[in-house]
């Protein structure tokens, strides 16, 4: 009988102290990954080629007339320059497509984290690139030509053409005397259907993306202040000479 008496509370107590050691891990271990995944540092969209693809389609972008190599070729420039902490708002990305002709839409304004294309629209290309289609490019001052490659847009300012957008050319030799050469983003009366029904093509600036005058307001608002803008042709001297879509040799 005392043998019992004192081998009962001993069981209780070592019960007892193998339920207290088990929660205790177990609750450590939970509390570890919960403050794993609350201290994660938010990131841009980190996309790879089949991922790419997935994303286009599933945007249907295909029938908005954005060619593909354009779509591509942008989230890896915004993958890039969001790497190196360019980008302030990771979650907007704007695409001009110059294989495309002036009379057709071709400013995309896409909402990556949503998934959504916030606007579609016209968009001028400099006077001394070409009337409908623009084919030829350049960083020089006065060339009146549009420059390609990759811009992180500044502030806002209301100058010359109203509400405007400062962009900052982030390569060098290609794009990168942007704001001394007075590149912006603008309205412009020239930019509209009418006209380019009428003669072929819409209206040219001096350099600058010009967008239409009913909807540069609510554009520009939407890309200011840290977003990635790509301006994309097939040229065979921006794709020879870019520093940040640098093709990987080793790459099968």
């Amino acid at each position: 009988m005392k043998l019992k008496k004192v081998i009962k509370p001993l069981i209780f107590i070592i019960t007892i102290c193998l339920f207290v050691f088990l929660f205790t891990n177990f609750t450590n271990l939970t509390t570890a990954g919960t403050s794993t995944a609350v201290i994660k540092p938010a990131t841009a969209v980190k996309t790879d080629s089949v991922q790419r693809e997935s994303l286009y389609d599933m945007m249907r972008l295909d029938t908005t007339g954005l060619s593909r190599e354009a779509f591509d070729n942008a989230l890896v420039g915004y993958e890039h320059l969001q790497e190196n902490g360019r980008i302030k708002n990771p979650d907007v990305l704007s695409i001009i497509d110059f294989s495309l002709p002036s009379t057709k839409k071709r400013l995309f304004v896409i909402d990556l984290k949503n998934k959504l294309l916030l606007f579609n629209t016209l968009v001028s290309h400099g006077r001394n690139s070409g009337k409908d289609i623009a084919n030829a490019f350049s960083n020089k001052m006065n060339s009146f030509k549009s420059s390609l490659g990759f811009y992180v847009t500044g502030d806002t300012y209301n100058g010359e053409h109203g509400y405007s957008l400062r962009l900052e050319g982030e390569e060098a030799g290609i794009n990168d005397n942007a704001l001394s050469r007075g590149i912006v983003m603008h309205s412009a009366n020239y930019v509209n259907d009418n006209l380019g029904k009428l003669q072929g093509y819409i209206g040219r600036s001096l350099g600058c993306p010009a967008i239409p005058e009913n909807v540069h307001r609510k554009v520009i608002s939407s890309i200011r202040n840290g977003t990635c803008l790509f301006l994309y042709s097939p040229d065979k001297y921006y794709s020879a000479h870019t520093r940040i879509l640098v093709k990987d040799s080793t790459a099968s």
